[in-house]
Protein backbone atom coordinates (compact mmCIF):
# COMPACT_ATOMS: atom_id res chain seq x y z
CA UNK A 1 0.00 0.00 0.00
CA UNK A 2 1.63 3.52 -1.08
CA UNK A 3 1.75 6.67 1.63
CA UNK A 4 -0.55 8.22 0.37
CA UNK A 5 -3.50 5.69 0.78
CA UNK A 6 -1.91 4.76 4.31
CA UNK A 7 -2.51 8.88 4.88
CA UNK A 8 -6.37 8.56 3.63
CA UNK A 9 -7.27 5.44 5.13
CA UNK A 10 -5.73 6.71 8.07
CA UNK A 11 -7.85 9.59 8.14
CA UNK A 12 -10.91 7.98 6.82
CA UNK A 13 -10.46 5.22 10.02
CA UNK A 14 -10.42 8.35 12.47
CA UNK A 15 -13.36 9.99 11.24
CA UNK A 16 -15.17 6.56 11.52
CA UNK A 17 -13.85 6.19 15.05
CA UNK A 18 -14.88 9.83 15.84
CA UNK A 19 -18.39 9.35 14.26
CA UNK A 20 -19.34 5.70 15.78
CA UNK A 21 -17.86 7.23 19.47
CA UNK A 22 -20.45 10.03 19.14
CA UNK A 23 -23.66 7.59 17.98
CA UNK A 24 -22.26 5.42 21.76
CA UNK A 25 -22.39 8.59 23.06
CA UNK A 26 -25.58 9.25 22.50
CA UNK A 27 -26.91 5.74 22.95
CA UNK A 28 -25.25 5.60 26.63
CA UNK A 29 -26.96 9.05 27.04
CA UNK A 30 -30.52 7.51 26.05
CA UNK A 31 -31.04 9.58 22.68
CA UNK A 32 -30.94 6.19 20.78
CA UNK A 33 -33.76 7.38 18.45
CA UNK A 34 -32.04 10.56 17.93
CA UNK A 35 -28.95 8.77 17.08
CA UNK A 36 -31.11 6.40 14.82
CA UNK A 37 -31.91 9.24 12.83
CA UNK A 38 -28.71 11.01 12.55
CA UNK A 39 -26.64 8.51 12.14
CA UNK A 40 -28.47 6.25 10.00
CA UNK A 41 -29.25 5.82 5.86
CA UNK A 42 -32.42 5.54 4.52
CA UNK A 43 -32.18 2.48 3.08
CA UNK A 44 -29.85 1.05 5.96
CA UNK A 45 -30.00 -3.04 6.51
CA UNK A 46 -30.21 -4.52 10.06
CA UNK A 47 -29.98 -8.32 11.26
CA UNK A 48 -29.85 -9.16 14.33
CA UNK A 49 -27.70 -13.03 14.48
CA UNK A 50 -29.65 -15.36 11.56
CA UNK A 51 -33.16 -13.74 12.08
CA UNK A 52 -34.32 -12.09 8.62
CA UNK A 53 -32.70 -8.89 8.20
CA UNK A 54 -34.85 -5.56 8.28
CA UNK A 55 -34.72 -3.41 5.42
CA UNK A 56 -34.90 0.50 5.52
CA UNK A 57 -35.21 2.89 7.80
CA UNK A 58 -38.56 3.23 8.44
CA UNK A 59 -38.86 -0.19 9.33
CA UNK A 60 -35.73 -0.13 11.50
CA UNK A 61 -37.15 2.91 12.93
CA UNK A 62 -40.66 1.15 14.04
CA UNK A 63 -38.00 -1.91 15.35
CA UNK A 64 -36.13 0.06 17.47
CA UNK A 65 -39.02 2.61 18.73
CA UNK A 66 -40.93 -0.90 20.05
CA UNK A 67 -37.63 -1.98 21.77
CA UNK A 68 -36.18 0.93 23.66
CA UNK A 69 -40.37 1.62 23.98
CA UNK A 70 -40.53 -1.76 26.00
CA UNK A 71 -37.25 -0.77 27.97
CA UNK A 72 -38.79 -0.14 31.73
CA UNK A 73 -35.35 0.23 33.66
CA UNK A 74 -31.86 0.83 31.83
CA UNK A 75 -29.19 0.21 34.37
CA UNK A 76 -25.94 -0.40 32.58
CA UNK A 77 -25.45 0.51 28.45
CA UNK A 78 -21.88 0.67 28.19
CA UNK A 79 -19.49 -0.03 25.01
CA UNK A 80 -16.73 -1.75 26.24
CA UNK A 81 -14.50 -2.12 23.20
CA UNK A 82 -14.38 -0.53 19.24
CA UNK A 83 -12.84 -0.98 16.32
CA UNK A 84 -12.35 0.59 12.87
CA UNK A 85 -11.33 -0.94 9.63
CA UNK A 86 -12.12 0.60 6.15
CA UNK A 87 -15.61 1.56 6.23
CA UNK A 88 -16.87 -1.03 8.86
CA UNK A 89 -17.00 0.29 12.70
CA UNK A 90 -17.37 -2.66 15.20
CA UNK A 91 -18.77 -2.06 18.90
CA UNK A 92 -19.22 -4.48 22.04
CA UNK A 93 -21.27 -3.27 24.12
CA UNK A 94 -22.99 -4.62 27.74
CA UNK A 95 -26.16 -3.63 28.67
CA UNK A 96 -28.33 -4.85 31.62
CA UNK A 97 -32.02 -3.54 31.44
CA UNK A 98 -35.66 -4.99 32.01
CA UNK A 99 -37.97 -5.26 28.91
CA UNK A 100 -41.98 -5.28 29.40
CA UNK A 101 -42.32 -8.49 27.83
CA UNK A 102 -38.86 -10.50 28.60
CA UNK A 103 -37.68 -9.00 32.06
CA UNK A 104 -34.34 -8.50 33.36
CA UNK A 105 -31.81 -9.01 30.77
CA UNK A 106 -28.22 -8.76 30.09
CA UNK A 107 -27.36 -8.21 26.70
CA UNK A 108 -23.62 -9.21 25.90
CA UNK A 109 -23.76 -7.64 22.24
CA UNK A 110 -21.11 -6.80 19.11
CA UNK A 111 -22.59 -4.18 16.90
CA UNK A 112 -21.10 -4.44 13.32
CA UNK A 113 -21.36 -0.87 11.53
CA UNK A 114 -20.70 -0.88 7.78
CA UNK A 115 -20.90 2.79 6.06
CA UNK A 116 -21.42 5.06 3.51
CA UNK A 117 -22.15 8.47 2.79
CA UNK A 118 -21.31 9.21 6.48
CA UNK A 119 -24.17 6.83 7.58
CA UNK A 120 -24.62 3.48 8.60
CA UNK A 121 -25.71 1.64 5.81
CA UNK A 122 -25.96 -1.98 7.28
CA UNK A 123 -25.60 -3.24 10.57
CA UNK A 124 -25.17 -6.60 12.04
CA UNK A 125 -26.50 -7.99 15.67
CA UNK A 126 -24.09 -10.50 17.17
CA UNK A 127 -25.77 -11.38 20.93
CA UNK A 128 -26.34 -13.50 23.37
CA UNK A 129 -29.39 -12.86 26.14
CA UNK A 130 -28.45 -13.72 29.25
CA UNK A 131 -32.15 -13.64 31.55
Amino acid sequence: MSEQNQILQSTRQEELLYQVSELNQMLVNGQPLEAFEKFYHGDVIMQENHNPPTLGKDANRERETKFYGNITELRRNTPLKVATGKDTTMVEWLMDFTHREWGAVVLHQVAVQVWEDDKIIKENFFYSLKP
